[in-house]
């Protein structure tokens, strides 16, 4: 992977660098956001990683200017900031995922590259993660070779979570891809739904898939190793 990391804390991400660099990725370094915004400008990343406490331009707005520009590059934002309303901000703003400091770097490196392998895939072809296979195309979903039943609303809803698998969903967002402008559906309502696709696609004895970000919403995504 090359990864563009944008972090002023120099000890912090020289340290990541070389623990990057010891698996095989290279990364490039930022101290402030300016910096940043020229470095993801200038050269391809596989994946974007952001402190959100940048001098100059700050990780969220950083967030907004790169997605503005077009950028669709995954986006991991490392936050000390760790209040259910700035992790909200951020993925609102456009970034993909999210690591409160201090981290794990062996859940770092899982993070990005489960960022790596989000691909855009036509609405024909079908989706994988782990050992769930979704046809779109078909409207037919299968985990571990067993074929399972869902209602249109519940195809719809986990066909988002695999497209934007590694990616924190807010409940708002999920309301608004799965719904629209219904203003009257609640936050619980998306919790219902996670509940009943949960309780189809994780029968006892197999591995976790959609996990909760608590306060914040839900993401689809292989379990991370220990």
């Amino acid at each position: 992977m090359r990864i563009l990391i944008v972090e002023d804390d120099q000890k912090l991400a020289r340290q990541l660098q070389k623990g990057l660099a010891e698996q095989g990725h290279t990364a490039t370094l930022a101290f402030n956001g300016h910096e940043g915004l020229l470095a993801a400008q200038c050269e391809p990343f596989d994946v974007f990683v952001l402190d959100v406490m940048l001098p100059g331009i700050d990780g969220f707005s950083l967030v907004r200017r790169l997605r503005g520009a077009g950028s669709a590059t995954p986006i991991l934002l490392l936050t000390a900031r760790d209040t259910a309303e700035d992790i909200v901000m951020g993925l609102d703003a456009g970034a993909d995922d999210y690591l409160s400091k201090p981290f794990s770097f062996k859940v770092l490196v899982a993070r990005l590259r489960a960022l790596s392998r989000r691909k855009q895939v036509e609405p024909n072809t079908q989706l994988h993660i782990a050992d769930l296979v979704l046809d779109p195309e078909k409207h037919h979903v299968k985990r571990a070779g067993v074929s399972i039943a869902l209602t249109p609303r519940e195809f719809e809803f986990l066909e988002l979570l695999v497209r934007n698998s590694g990616r924190v969903l807010t409940r708002n967002r999920l309301i608004e891809a799965v719904w629209g402008n219904e203003r009257d559906v609640e936050n619980n309502t998306v919790d219902v739904f996670i509940r009943q696709l949960r309780t189809k696609l994780e029968p006892r004895g197999t591995s976790k898939l959609i996990h909760t970000i608590r306060g914040i919403g839900y993401t689809l995504r292989e379990e991370e190793p220990a």
